[in-house]
C-alpha cells in the first residue's frame, strides 16, 4: 500500500508528488517553491500549509531540504562532464594564477555569481521563508514572475540588445557568446539568482531574464543558469542538513529520502527536456503559465 500513515502531514504518496513537482519546477523558470507552497493547498493538504506558514522552525523546512538536495543533485549528474572540466580549469587557475581558456574563465563566471545568492541566502532565507510561505502571497509573487518573463523575452528583441550582441561578442545566430560576459554581469546573475529566495518567484527564470537583458541567446542563458544552480543549491541543502538529521526530522527522514531521489531523477530529464526546448523556444508559454495559474490560486485563495 503506496499511502502510509501520515507523520507531521506527510506520506509516501505526498513525498513522491512533491518530490516530483520539485524535479519539474526547480528547473522550469516556474518557482519551485511557490509551487510546494501552492499544490499542498490546492490538494487540500492542510497541516502542511500549516507547517509553511509558521514562523518557527519544523519538519517541513527539513523536507525542503532533501527536496533541493534532489533536484541539485539531478543537475550534477546531468551536466557531470561539464563539472569534471570546470573543476579541472578551476584548480588550472590556482596553479597558473591566470585565466586562460573559455573553461577558465566560465568557472570564475559561476563563482562570483555565486557569491550574492550565498550571502543573501544566509542573510535572508528564513525571513524570506517566512514572508512568502502562505499561499496567497506565492500565488501574487507567481504572477509577477510571469510578467517578469514575458516582460525580458519581448526586451530580448529590441534593437539596443542586438547591438550590445554585436559590440560584445556575437555567436553566428547575433546571440552573445556566453564566456564574453563581464564578471560584474555575473554578480549581476547572481543577485537575480536570490530572487529565489521569495515563494512565487523562479532563480532560473529570474538569470534566463538577466541573461537575456545581457544580449544572451535563450539557450545560453538556460545553460548559465542550470550551471549557476548546481553549486548554490547543493550547497544550501548541505548547510541545512543537520536541519533533518537534528529533532526537525524525527518521523519523516525515510519520506524525504524518497523525495529527494524522486526530485533527482525528474530533474535529469526536465533539464534534458528544457536544453533542447531553450535552443529554439522562449520564456513566453512559461509567463502565460505563471500569470494563469497565479492569477487562478490568487481567486482560490481569495
Amino acid at each position: 500500500m503506496l499511502v502510509l500513515g501520515l507523520t507531521h502531514g506527510f506520506d509516501a504518496f505526498r513525498a513522491i508528488v512533491l518530490g516530483a513537482l520539485q524535479g519539474f519546477s526547480e528547473l522550469f523558470p516556474v518557482s519551485s517553491l511557490g509551487h510546494t507552497v501552492l499544490f499542498p493547498k490546492l490538494f487540500g493538504w492542510n497541516q502542511l500549509v500549516a507547517y509553511q506558514s509558521s514562523s518557527g522552525e519544523n519538519a517541513w523546512l527539513a523536507f525542503i531540504v532533501m527536496l533541493h538536495v534532489g533536484s541539485a543533485l539531478g543537475l550534477l549528474i546531468y551536466f557531470l562532464k561539464d563539472w569534471v572540466t570546470l573543476v579541472r580549469a578551476f584548480f588550472a587557475t590556482l596553479a597558473k594564477r591566470r585565466i586562460e581558456t573559455k573553461d577558465e574563465r566560465m568557472v570564475w563566471l559561476i563563482i562570483v555569481a555565486s557569491i550574492p545568492t550565498g550571502l543573501l541566502g544566509l542573510a535572508l532565507e528564513h525571513t524570506a521563508r517566512v514572508a512568502t510561505g502562505k499561499p496567497e502571497v506565492a500565488a501574487i509573487f507567481l504572477v509577477i514572475n510571469g510578467v517578469v518573463l514575458f516582460t525580458a523575452q519581448r526586451l530580448a528583441q529590441r534593437a539596443e540588445i542586438r547591438e550590445l550582441a554585436r559590440r560584445e561578442g556575437t555567436k553566428r545566430d547575433g546571440g552573445r557568446v556566453l564566456e564574453t560576459l563581464e564578471y560584474r554581469e555575473a554578480g549581476l546573475l547572481g543577485l537575480a539568482q536570490s530572487g529565489g529566495l521569495i515563494a512565487g518567484i523562479s532563480r532560473d527564470g529570474m538569470v534566463m531574464a538577466t541573461g537575456l537583458a545581457r544580449g544572451l541567446d535563450n539557450g545560453d542563458a538556460a545553460r548559465m543558469s542550470f550551471l549557476m544552480a548546481t553549486p548554490i543549491i547543493l550547497a544550501a541543502g548541505l548547510y541545512k542538513i543537520p536541519d533533518l538529521t537534528g529533532h526537525l526530522g524525527n518521523g519523516i527522514r525515510g519520506y524525504a529520502l524518497l523525495a529527494c531521489v524522486v526530485a533527482a531523477v525528474v530533474a535529469v530529464f526536465t533539464v534534458h527536456f528544457l536544453t533542447r526546448y531553450f535552443k529554439r523556444g522562449s520564456l513566453t508559454p512559461f509567463a502565460i503559465y505563471c500569470v494563469i495559474f497565479g492569477g487562478a490560486m490568487i481567486a482560490y485563495t481569495a
